[in-house]
């Protein structure tokens, strides 16, 4: 299992959008960055990512699951944009901030720190033991 990190915007897709999905899951669609597609293209079903709440809240507020492999993104128009459909597993107990993970010194190397604009990143399993011990929720 590889782990992940999905960035949104409450405003335009929060975790409750998410959490109300269900089982279904949801496309992560609407990334238009080559970096991004690929890592969405390493993905494998039951893979798992942090969600995260970018702009005011800054913090990791959940934890979600590939449940369906890279298909072209239904609302791109265009064959270059691909996308994986996501679903919600558990809140965190504890939202961990943007700056609780700055001021870890162990999460020094994570993407999030040295490169919050990217969408969608990779997470190493040590990042996300910790991370999940932060936010006081089960890894």
């Amino acid at each position: 299992m590889r782990y992940w990190l999905f960035k949104s915007e409450p405003s335009t897709w929060s975790w409750d959008d998410q959490v109300a999905k269900g089982d279904a899951g949801e496309e992560w669609d609407g990334v238009r960055n080559y970096q991004a597609r690929n890592m969405m293209r390493e993905m494998k079903l039951g893979d798992h990512g942090f969600f995260y709440h970018s702009q005011s809240e800054k913090a990791v507020v959940g934890i979600v699951e590939v449940c369906a492999e890279v298909h072209p993104d239904s609302k791109a128009g265009d064959p270059r944009w691909e996308c994986v459909d996501i679903k919600a597993v558990r809140p965190f107990k504890r939202p961990v901030t943007l700056q609780d993970c700055k001021d870890e010194p162990r999460l020094a190397e994570m993407v999030l720190v040295n490169n919050t604009r990217l969408s969608v990143q990779p997470v190493t399993e040590a990042e996300w033991r910790l991370i999940c011990e932060m936010g006081q929720t089960d890894a």
